[in-house]
């Protein structure tokens, strides 16, 4: 004869624990590498990373959830960006996200040092029209990320990083080493002909890499003084060091960061505030902005390069390759007007 039982209604606190259990578990899922389970009704989703740093991806959307919840379970928060890639829509945190924008300085495109205008300079209109105006909008952070060295940093530059700026050597009339110090405290050897009328100043610069000699003339260097568009000349100062004109924001670039917008942050100083999602954009694609791109990849940031918001004097191959490897390997890649669209369409969530 079956017994019978009483059945007991769970209380407030038996729900709680039972959910606080189930959160738990989903976290477990979470702590895999990619781990899948399966929501009633609203198609298949996946727990891609580890407890503290996760994305959710939904395959009904085929579309990834970037905005780092608490736990995979939690609310969808409010406003989220919506952003269309060139393979997969993500959504991102406005308060988790930075646009980092690298070394868009006058040394690197001012007509002063005789650049021509091209794809930097492309870069700067898409930042000024649509990035930057989207990024205030949202309430994204807008990171400055510059030289501005100090003499301390110069005694401690790598050498490889020294080279890629050019140095200087001694030339002498003999047909042995020289080693000599340059006013920067650094030892070179070189072989040469001071008296030799066919070398010019110029020609104690050593750049193996076609690099223009004229104005790369080593990190700290004098660029002396350089005449602007306008027919004024500036004084240069010394190259990429803090607070020199070369190293100052090119136009109209300067205003907008005078106005307020975004903070600036000198090389290898910048530091976590709670960012989570960075989107990547400035000169020179393959150099700078791919060397940036990859340690915050390396680090666990989520890297989004605007495609257009970057540029190189190198050839074409090597935006491509870099533009590839994002979208492919390290991230996701848009467009300016991709980012606006997503900024405008917050409006209507």
């Amino acid at each position: 004869m079956p017994v019978e039982a009483d059945v007991i209604a769970p209380s407030t606190q038996d729900k709680y624990l039972f959910g606080k259990l189930a959160e738990a578990a989903l976290m477990l899922y979470a702590r895999s590498l990619c781990t899948s389970y399966t929501i009633m009704g609203k198609g298949r989703k996946a727990i891609i990373g580890n407890a503290d740093n996760f994305w959710l991806h939904s395959s009904k959307e085929n579309s990834f959830d970037l905005t780092h919840p608490q736990s995979p379970s939690s609310e969808a928060i409010s406003p989220r960006l919506d952003l269309m890639t060139s393979t997969t829509p993500i959504t991102l945190d406005p308060q988790k996200t930075a646009l980092v924008i690298i070394d868009m300085q006058n040394f690197f495109l001012s007509e002063a040092f005789g650049r021509t205008k091209g794809a930097g300079h492309d870069a700067v209109k898409n930042l000024e029209q649509h990035a930057i105006p989207a990024a205030r909008k949202a309430g994204v952070q807008v990171i400055w990320l510059n030289w501005g060295l100090t003499d301390k940093d110069l005694d401690l530059m790598p050498p490889a990083i020294k080279r890629a700026f050019g140095f200087e050597v001694v030339l002498d009339n003999e047909d042995e080493e020289v080693e000599t110090d340059t006013a920067e405290g650094d030892i070179f050897r070189e072989h040469g002909a001071a008296d030799d009328p066919k070398v010019n100043p110029q020609d104690t610069v050593v750049l193996e890499n076609g690099k223009d000699k004229r104005i790369y003339k080593g990190l700290g260097s004098w660029c002396g003084n350089l005449e602007l568009p306008d027919g004024t000349t500036v004084d240069g100062g010394r190259l990429l060091m803090r607070d020199a004109w070369n190293s100052a924001l090119y136009p109209p670039l300067d205003t907008l960061y005078e106005e307020g917008i975004g903070c600036w942050i000198n090389k290898d100083r910048m530091s976590e505030k709670g960012i989570r999602s960075l989107l990547f954009a400035g000169v020179n694609t393959d150099q700078c902005v791919s060397g940036t791109l990859t340690d915050a990849f390396s680090k666990g940031y989520d890297c989004v390069m605007l495609k257009d918001a970057c540029g190189t004097t190198s050839p074409s191959f090597s935006q491509q390759c870099i533009e590839f490897n994002a979208a492919k390997s390290w991230g996701f890649v848009a467009t300016c007007a991709d980012f606006a669209r997503g900024v405008e369409n917050m409006a209507s969530q």
